[in-house]
């Protein structure tokens, strides 16, 4: 694999994704105000949905195959607790003290925006909100290193640095990504360092990523939905996501308000 593979975007392209993101941006928002004990993550999902068309876009994540499995069934990504990813919405009500990740995909005017959050349900515990705080910090402490001229694993490392020195694990089978007309563009973007290629950082590159945090260990297993990671052990885990832009003058961030 070579760097000729990554898709550089122009300035008009980042703006279209800009617009993509921030719309995500909306209903990360929006879904973070709602989300209480009691609702189910089906609403949420539907919230999304209705928000999405109202918008002019279209859910990326709907219909979506990855592999031999079934086509995503929804609008977004909801995973509670010990839930990694790829959680699919339905009649699980939210309890107080839950976690719940949920991750937006919008494609707009052929552009995909892609971004996700982990929210607390009511009041959690101290643990809880650690993890929460370390697996934010984490995201940012990645984007800290997406400038231009440094390697992609400087990123890689500077996740899996600030997530180990609090105790916890960074997930292997799930990887960060490229974004442009297609969800998943090279290069991948591993949330550890000193795994395969490692390209220089250059302007026009748009980069979603995404930490995945684990309490204990970074081993995950699939359920029998085919779509839904949880914790190999139990454990809780938490996930933030940003697009973001390789620009000459630093990092920007694409799917923030």
């Amino acid at each position: 694999m070579t760097e000729a593979l990554i898709i550089l975007k122009t300035a008009r392209e980042i703006e279209i994704l800009r617009e993509a993101n921030r719309i995500v941006a909306q209903i990360l928002q929006k879904l973070g105000e709602v989300v209480a004990p009691g609702i189910t993550t089906g609403e949420l999902d539907k919230i999304a949905c209705a928000m999405i068309k109202n918008a002019g876009g279209k859910p990326a994540f709907k219909g979506y195959r990855m592999s031999n499995r079934r086509p995503y069934p929804a609008c977004i990504c909801s995973s509670v607790n010990e839930q990694v990813v790829h959680g699919i919405p339905g009649s699980r009500i939210l309890r107080e003290g839950d976690v719940v990740g949920v991750d937006v995909g919008v494609t707009y005017k052929g552009f995909v925006g892609d971004a996700a959050r982990t929210y607390p349900v009511g009041t959690i515990s101290e643990e809880a909100q650690r993890l929460l705080r370390v697996t934010k910090e984490s995201l940012y402490k990645g984007i800290e290193q997406a400038q231009a001229g440094n390697r992609l694993q400087q990123i890689s490392a500077a996740v899996q640095g600030h997530v180990e020195s609090h105790g916890y694990s960074v997930v292997r089978d799930f990887v960060g990504h490229g974004v442009g007309r297609k969800m998943h563009e090279p290069p991948q973007i591993p949330n550890f360092a000193g795994a395969g290629w490692n390209p220089r950082l250059q302007p026009g590159m748009v980069l979603a990523l995404e930490p995945m945090v684990n309490e204990g260990s970074w081993r995950i297993k699939l359920l029998d939905d085919e779509w839904t990671a949880i914790t190999a052990d139990g454990k809780l885990s938490a996930h933030f996501e940003h697009s973001i832009a390789v620009t000459e003058n630093g990092p920007y961030i694409l799917s923030e308000l």
